[in-house]
């Protein structure tokens, strides 16, 4: 796509006054560049009315999530000119996302957030057509994902983002240079901008697959989910969560013999709330509230409006950045801090050299000794891998068949490997591949070393 094919009409202009100032005049601010580039020479902002022209006709993006943070997103790209916008959701509208998913109402409840959402805009800004997915983002395949130019997300899971991070660096194409060394064909790099929220908190983060750090190369930062034990549940509660917990986990089983109780009926939620209260008074616990109780039972995200606009704002920013060219873009993450006061540093990602999607592998130490099962343990607990139900084969140093586990219709015949030492199946620097349902790209490359002297059992 280049400008030659872009126009902008009467109308666009006069709705878009705003928008003009910064795409038709240059400017301190103005990407000259000398920072914030991928492009080697670096590609400066040439001013013109044919940017706004393509952004209205050419230039497509694809909103990841259409809740709170969704909402705002869709609201300020179709604002800020962007004439082609899809949206990809697999929720349904509930009637406690009324009160910040404000592209709904009380009428949408039950219907699908992405059709809702769509329908809303695209009725609401003249000119804009947004295309609407109600589906999980697995079941698009590359070639849908390949058309857009930005992907922004507004998602509220780490493993929907991995997915998405592998997708969009699995979409990257290298090229050999005079020196033989792989670069990634700049033509192929679909830019990933990811916000969060959680309470008074936020983030953005701008990510080029396979040229900067992507989501994947900085996985180890998030804190595994820790989970409760049972014991402390049910006998010695520390904290209001563990008497709602309680609740919900031990004593509804007895109370609703019938059927499961559905977490989104407010009646069982009061009667959950009324049992959680009753738990922390014999244990002079404080804090349970309705509220409170909600948020456990259905594992909701603290979310508040106005950090979903101002998180949002940024990364519209970001985007507007990325497809114009108008100024530099951000290198490459922004926390927002808004508890007290307005705190927003940046800093940069940089990549991880054993990143399992745009690096060249992970190195993992284990003792010959150690089962399979152990392993594949090991491997859902380190955080650069955090698999879930990984298929193993070895690229190199096999002692006997190179499959050592697969999933799925042959799973039986690899049982028996998970009792075997890893000494007995493979040598002592091999070469993995791995695969996960969790993680789109093709493979995982994990390279084994032997902690002790019998590197064959």
């Amino acid at each position: 796509l280049t400008l030659a094919t872009a126009s902008m009409s009467e109308a666009d202009q006069a709705q878009f006054a705003d928008v003009c100032k910064v795409l038709m005049r240059s400017g301190p601010l103005a990407n000259v560049g000398n920072y914030g580039t991928i492009f080697d020479p670096p590609v400066p902002f040439e001013p013109s009315e044919m940017v706004l022209g393509f952004i209205r006709e050419h230039a497509r993006v694809l909103v990841v999530g259409a809740g709170g943070l969704g909402c705002e997103l869709l609201k300020d790209l179709a604002l800020s000119g962007f004439g082609k916008l899809d949206v990809i959701d697999m929720d349904t509208i509930d009637v406690s996302n009324l009160n910040r998913q404000f592209l709904f109402r009380k009428k949408d409840v039950g219907r699908p957030k992405a059709t809702v959402a769509a329908e809303f805009v695209s009725r609401r800004v003249k000119g804009v057509e947004v295309e609407a997915h109600y589906c999980p983002i697995q079941d698009k395949d590359e070639a849908w994902y390949r058309q857009f130019q930005v992907i922004v997300m507004g998602l509220d899971s780490i493993e929907a983002r991995r997915w998405l991070n592998a997708m969009a660096c699995s979409l990257v194409e290298f090229d050999t240079d005079s020196n033989g060394e792989r670069r990634p064909d700049l033509t192929t790099v679909i830019p990933l901008v990811d916000g969060g929220t959680e309470g008074f908190s936020g983030h953005v983060r701008v990510i080029y697959p396979c040229i900067s750090g992507c989501f994947e190369c900085t996985l180890d930062l998030f804190p595994p989910q820790q989970a409760v034990p049972l014991c402390t549940i049910a006998e010695t509660p520390r904290n209001a969560a563990h008497c709602i917990l309680y609740a919900h986990l031990i004593e509804a089983p007895k109370h609703f013999d019938d059927e499961k109780p559905d977490k989104d009926d407010p009646q069982y939620q009061a009667w959950v709330f009324q049992r959680a209260q009753v738990r922390a008074k014999e244990f002079d616990i404080e804090g349970v509230t309705l509220m409170h109780t909600q948020g456990v039972i259905k594992n909701i995200i603290p979310a508040i409006a106005s950090t979903n606009a101002i998180v949002a704002a940024a990364c519209s920013n970001e985007v507007f950045k990325i497809v114009t060219n108008c100024a530099a873009y951000m290198d490459n993450n922004l926390m927002y801090i808004g508890g007290q006061g307005v705190y927003a540093p940046t800093f940069k990602y940089e990549r991880n050299c054993q990143c399992i999607v745009c690096g060249a592998g992970v190195s993992l130490s284990i003792s010959a000794k150690a089962t399979l099962t152990h392993l594949m343990a090991i491997m859902a607990d380190d955080g650069r891998l955090r698999l879930k139900k990984p298929s193993i084969r070895a690229q190199s140093g096999a002692l006997a068949d190179e499959t050592l586990y697969m999933r799925g219709p042959l799973e039986s015949h690899y049982v028996d490997n998970l009792e075997r030492a890893v000494g007995s199946l493979v040598s002592d620097g091999a070469e993995l591949i791995v695969t996960d349902p969790g993680v789109p790209s093709p493979c995982i490359r994990v390279i084994l070393a032997f902690t002790d002297d019998d590197a064959a059992m």
